[in-house]
């Protein structure tokens, strides 16, 4: 059905069984099991048996499987099988750690649980967006995401992106009677609009199949992945090198081959790819334990790279818990008491309890800001049911505290229009009806207000507004402000006649202030300490007063008591001299910026910790003037105008609970508390994922071309009769040596004092020059440790005993040489030893899996070894414990090295 041929809105309720007042709540679970849930099917998903077929494209499948072939055409019959078990146990592995990435991927999905406000018994209702249905009223206004398709029947400015299905960014308008559309966006106005269709029975839902893409790998999956394909190319170099040279020293063509193949096995180091997704996917997993969900995996290789956090203040540096205060009209200060959303409390003046019905103007004032005011505040059993921001949730509290209950009012006061907020206006207007006259109340930031009001009301009475009342006015505001109190200015125009809307702003009479307090977080303060010990610059971006903005600043610590705000360079210019004066008290206000050139906001933007009075347009310009100057800015957001600082950023923050569907998704992420202190987190939390990267990739590496090493000294030194390990211990090593401690790298629980570090540079390579010393050096002084074991335990007379004992060797280093991996910096002395519990359960199996190997009979000659005795013991594990007094040497010395 085309827009132009919709029917009647009128006859759309009676085909739904609905009205404008809503569906009642009993027909809802009726209609869900009738229509079901609404959501999209996912087309693409991935399966068991889709993960369990990808196993077949791993590169060592098709190697051990060669290996089992030629076993089998040598008559190495026992040899064959045990091949077989471990291309068994190769693909088995690989489906469990595969399977357990993708359910954990899985399992981020269910954790954000969108919302959309429906009526509902004529009633607002946040539901679960999964739970509305055919015939649900939405209430939507601009920066919601429009749940389902629906048809509007009322609408005031509203405009809508559809860019989610015709490819159009320019927004579309709508009124009465046209159709919306699921997926898309409301960027201007709101509406009610009665839903059509949910689910797959939506636009969307006839095209999801087209628009389901599979997640892009991020640059450093890229780079990984490309790093694996390199280090495979010399593997398999060196593997063809050691089949040459075994030829060349006359080994047997099948034995020297095998040999090659399980060094090709043991060698390439196939595991990064699959351990880095794992790493991700848990680190991802455990970040959303802590309320921070990572949309796109690009945020966790950036978060450690953040220098500078760009924050709001309302909600997410305080608790967004609004409570008036105190109220300044008819020259007095009146005081509220009772704190939160619950009505209890009264209005005082000097101690004692103010009669409302004695002072009209505060009753007035009152009554202006509950009805100029889109929120609700209803009692549902025993709990207060709030709707709506929480500033305004305040504003309807406070009048309720004096006997003035919204419903009542808006009864008595029917709204006729209403002139949304902006950032621009910083205002928000309604027009009402009363006894057959209109009236109009309007709220917003009180120099802004004032500005448009040329009368004054006191006790009742209206008088032009002179130029000490002005003044007066404005130095309460500021007082109030420097308390950290938010304040707002209340004014109405009455009896305007029937003037445009833009007059209705104009002239009107001023009622008086509303001061409101919404305390800081009590965790902000040490989140603050803790991004500044770490390098990272924490810089509050509000629309609020600038006072109040720095009285909030000092309080969790952004601002000194003393500003020490100064140029870093001698002030010479006309433009040294503005910059200076700007950024003297470490704040600047919106309008302040615009008087700056690109330049000069260049320089003012790095030493500035409080922006106050900004629009969010302006936040854009903040990261864009940041990044010139090399930050990497994570900046936070909730609004639809948010929306393009969000993206530009490197690491867009939108809010969870209270922030727009828009910004949400031109985020990288979401908190679901709207916290602070979860970004500091998060940010501790990337940075130990990206840790945990380069520990496993360094283990990896440098276990993986150990056995090369050893393989390639024996052939050269000692001939093939005298290879130190046979392509069978090969194998059991690579199964058994290195995955499991790898994994446990990558799940390594935070350091204790990664945030003591500076940000790392985002183009770092993961193979810094470093952790090449590290890999490079630690391999040579394995190797070189079991060839020397092998050697000195006479191979020419009882080369099976060397060989046992070279085998228990390198298997032995497991028990030290990944501990000593959990840190390329710290001594192991200071990381603990016990604190990776999955560390431990991987080495000690490894230690019992090599036990059976050695001590049971019909293993022990499968793979030619034999047992050893305690005292036999001593040397492979004194050579191992060696190797990790000499891998914690390493790292003092190369410590400084970058």
């Amino acid at each position: 059905m085309v827009e132009g041929d919709l029917p009647a809105v009128e006859d759309i309720f009676a085909r739904l069984g609905t009205s404008e007042e809503g569906l009642p709540e009993q027909q809802i679970s009726e209609r869900l099991e009738k229509y079901g849930s609404n959501e999209l099917t996912e087309t693409k998903k991935t399966t068991a048996w889709k993960i369990f077929t990808r196993q077949f494209a791993d590169f060592i499948v098709w190697v051990l499987i060669a290996a089992a072939i030629i076993s089998l055409l040598a008559d190495e019959v026992i040899n064959f099988w045990v091949i077989v078990f471990i291309i068994a146990l190769v693909i088995m592995l690989g489906f469990i750690q595969e399977y357990r990435a993708e359910k954990a991927m899985e399992s981020l999905k269910d954790i954000v649980k969108p919302e959309t406000t429906v009526i509902r018994d004529n009633k607002p209702r946040d539901v679960l967006t999964r739970e509305v249905v055919p015939g649900d009223v939405l209430a939507l206004v601009m920066g919601d995401n429009i749940p389902a398709d629906a048809v509007v029947f009322k609408s005031d400015g509203l405009r809508v992106e559809e860019a989610a299905l015709t490819g159009e960014s320019e927004p579309v308008w709508k009124d009465v009677g046209d159709r919306i559309f699921a997926g898309t966006q409301i960027v201007h106005g709101k509406c009610r609009a009665v839903v059509v269709s949910t689910g797959m029975e939506t636009k969307i839902g006839e095209i999801a199949g087209l628009i389901q893409v599979e997640d892009e790998p991020t640059p450093l999956q890229r780079r990984v992945t490309s790093l694996s394909k390199k280090l495979a190319a010399v593997a398999l170099l060196a593997s063809l090198i050691t089949f040459v040279l075994g030829l060349f020293v006359g080994a047997p063509l099948t034995e020297i081959l095998l040999v090659a193949l399980a060094l090709a096995v043991a060698s390439v180091p196939q595991g990064l790819p699959l351990i880095m997704t794992i790493t991700l996917a848990f680190g991802m997993r455990r970040m959303a334990q802590h309320n921070a969900i990572i949309r796109k995996m690009l945020a966790v290789e950036t978060l450690g790279s953040t220098t500078v956090i760009c924050t709001d203040k309302t909600g997410t540096l305080t608790k967004n818990e609004m409570t008036v205060e105190r109220i300044f009209a008819s020259g007095q200060m009146f005081e509220v008491s009772g704190s939160g959303y619950i009505p209890d409390g009264e209005i005082r003046i000097e101690g004692e309890k103010a009669n409302i019905d004695q002072h009209d103007t505060v009753n007035k004032l009152l009554r202006a800001v509950a009805l100029c005011n889109t929120s609700s505040l209803e009692k549902r059993e025993k709990e207060w049911d709030t709707v709506g921001d929480p500033t305004e949730i305040a504003l309807v509290v406070v009048a309720a505290k004096a006997g003035l209950w919204k419903n009542d009012l808006e009864k008595e006061y029917p709204m006729i229009d209403e002139i949304a907020f902006t950032s621009e206006r910083k205002l928000m207007t309604t027009i009402h009806n009363h006894e057959n006259e209109m009236i109009s109340f309007t709220k917003g930031a009180p120099e802004y207000v004032l500005k448009r009001c040329t009368h004054i009301e006191k006790d009742g009475r209206i008088a032009e507004i002179n130029e000490n009342e002005h003044r007066n006015i404005l130095d309460i505001n500021q007082k109030m402000a420097s308390s950290a109190y938010r304040v707002l200015g209340v004014a109405c125009n009455e009896n305007p006649g029937d003037p445009s809307k833009d007059d209705l702003e104009q002239g009107m009479t001023f009622l008086g202030l509303v001061g409101m307090i919404d305390p800081p977080r009590d965790e902000v303060r040490e989140a603050v300490e803790i991004a500044h010990k770490a390098g990272i610059k924490v810089m509050m971006i509000t629309g609020d007063n600038p006072d109040t903005a720095k009285a909030i600043a000092r309080h969790i610590g952004l601002l000194g008591d003393v500003n020490t705000c100064q140029l870093d360079t001698e002030i010479r210019t006309d433009s040294d001299k503005k910059v200076q004066r700007i950024i003297a008290d470490c704040a600047v206000t919106g309008s302040e910026l615009d008087e700056l050139n690109d330049e000069e906001f260049e320089r003012v933007a790095a030493r500035i910790s409080v922006y106050a009075r900004t629009m969010p347009e302006q936040k854009l310009r903040i990261v864009k003037a940041l990044q010139k100057n090399g930050e990497i800015v994570a900046m936070t957001g909730d609004g639809v105008n948010d929306a393009p600082a969000l993206r530009k950023a490197d690491i867009g923050v939108a809010m969870g609970l209270n922030g727009t569907d828009v910004a949400q998704q031109s985020s990288l992420m979401v908190l679901q508390d709207d916290n602070f202190a979860t970004i500091v987190e998060a940010v501790k939390r990337g940075r130990s994922i990206y840790e945990n990267i380069e520990k496993f990739t360094t283990y990896l590496i440098s276990r993986n071309f150990t056995e090369v090493m050893l393989i390639m000294l024996g052939l050269v030194l000692l001939g093939f009769e005298l290879i130190p390990l046979l392509a069978l211990q090969i194998l059991f090593i690579n199964m058994f040596d290195e995955i499991m401690p790898a994994i446990a790298l990558g799940l390594d629980p935070v350091r204790e004092k990664i945030m003591d570090q500076q940000p790392r540079d985002p183009n770092e390579s993961l193979l810094k020059k470093r952790n090449v010393m590290i890999m490079v050096t630690m391999a040579t002084v394995m190797a070189s440790s079991a060839f020397l074991v092998f050697v000195l335990n006479d191979p020419l007379e009882n080369t099976i005993m060397a060989r046992t004992l070279t085998f228990a060797t390198i298997v032995s280093m497991i028990l030290f040489i990944p501990f000593s991996f959990r840190s390329l910096e710290e001594p192991i002395t200071k990381i603990g030893i016990f604190s990776n519990k999955l560390m431990v359960v991987g080495v000690l199996s490894t230690v019992l899996l090599t036990l059976l190997v050695m001590y049971i009979p019909f293993l022990n000659n499968i793979f030619e070894l034999v047992p050893l005795d305690p005292a036999e013991w001593m040397l492979p594990l004194g050579v191992a414990f060696l190797t990790l007094l000499f891998a914690e040497g390493i790292k003092i010395a190369v410590r400084d090295v970058k």
